[in-house]
């Protein structure tokens, strides 16, 4: 069950259309000015996806460490990228001993990028290939955030300001830390960090009205959670969860904790959420503000009904037609939904009424 009851979708007709399929493991989208859409493969390659037209190979992706969780993940644009083609790429690197999630910009010019370089590196390295979060997202300030996950191992990192595992990122846009972050000027703490207490961040979006950072993280055995992020905050892993360890251990006695900040929505037995979007378009003019999330273990695509003062008072399952694993989920500019199935042969989906 849910903090917030998931309810029977209303029977609505949509049209989903097929934009790219044979893709492996397609994990990120971003839509370009001219129609056409960026998405990464978990594999390590960046595509163009055209419209009528077979999608095209980027060249200039930096390499990635391809196992188990890891590989490349998000994609997103500058703010201005119609005046400088800057793309952000997140990704796995390093080796198995020493890997960590890492921030890469770069100038899209044609199907190439050119004069790319690391902005950000995770700290410290890992040697587990799972938990890497990797979601970025813009805030209204023109400031890049990006979620790291704990390691799985290391999920006693996450309450550490000393470490990188386990956090929300908060950066310029060419990964220098920003005066305002919480933890800037405390002796031995990351400068970055804007939340902590994170297990594994799967999705990030922001609202272009409240200008409110949404995020959503896997639980362990249930316990998965939505979170609107605040500055500063303590979203609690692992000092307190709803979740089990996947033995069926008890990890903590506490499902909540003073001084942390508890979830806007808990999912138990856990959902797998992973891709985030809110919703200000035009086809669904009922749903604006509400938030579209994709669920890897329910197989389905969720709406969570957000009033104006941020509280969840509802879900339910939209697009009762897929049924696939579904790793990104994005508004585009036209008001349709696009989402990419986490397969071997994944499919981009367009969405509309």
């Amino acid at each position: 069950m849910s903090a917030a009851a998931l309810t029977a979708g209303t029977v609505r007709a949509e049209r989903v259309t097929v934009m790219a399929s044979g893709l492996d493991h397609p994990w990120s989208m971003a839509f370009l000015p001219g129609g056409d859409v960026l998405v990464t493969e978990r594999a390590g390659r960046l595509l163009r996806l055209v419209a009528g037209g077979k999608p095209r190979a980027i060249a200039g992706v930096p390499a990635v460490r391809l196992e188990k969780q890891g590989g490349l993940f998000d994609v997103v644009l500058h703010p201005r990228f119609a005046d400088n083609g800057l793309v952000y790429l997140s990704y796995a690197a390093g080796t198995k001993a020493a890997n960590f999630t890492r921030i890469t910009r770069a100038r899209l010019d044609g199907d190439r990028l050119v004069d790319a370089r690391v902005i950000f590196q995770v700290s410290p390295a890992k040697d587990t290939p799972v938990h890497f979060g990797g979601r970025m997202a813009f805030l209204p300030d023109g400031s890049l955030v990006m979620t790291t996950g704990d390691g799985f191992d290391y999920r006693e990192q996450a309450q550490r300001v000393q470490s990188g595992l386990g956090k929300i990122m908060r950066m310029a846009d060419d990964g220098r830390p920003l005066a305002g972050n919480p933890f800037i000027g405390k002796a031995g703490a990351q400068p970055h960090i804007w939340s902590y207490g994170h297990r594994n961040p799967q999705g990030l979006a922001v609202d272009p009205v409240t200008g409110w950072l949404w995020e959503h993280e896997h639980g362990p055995k249930g316990g998965d959670e939505l979170n609107l992020i605040q500055k500063g905050g303590n979203y609690g892993w692992p000092v307190a969860t709803f979740g089990l360890d996947y033995s069926g251990a008890t990890i903590t006695p506490y499902k909540r904790y003073k001084g942390m900040i508890d979830g806007r929505a808990v999912w138990v037995p856990s959902i797998a959420p992973s891709g985030l979007a809110v919703y200000r378009g035009a086809l669904w003019p009922q749903w604006q503000g509400d938030l579209i999330l994709g669920a890897l273990v329910n197989k389905e695509v969720r709406r969570v009904d957000v009033d104006a003062a941020g509280r969840v008072v509802g879900q339910e399952r939209i697009f009762a037609s897929i049924t696939a694993r579904i790793r990104d989920v994005r508004a585009a500019p036209d008001g349709a939904i696009w989402l990419t199935t986490d397969e071997e042969k994944g499919r981009v989906l367009r969405v509309t009424p």
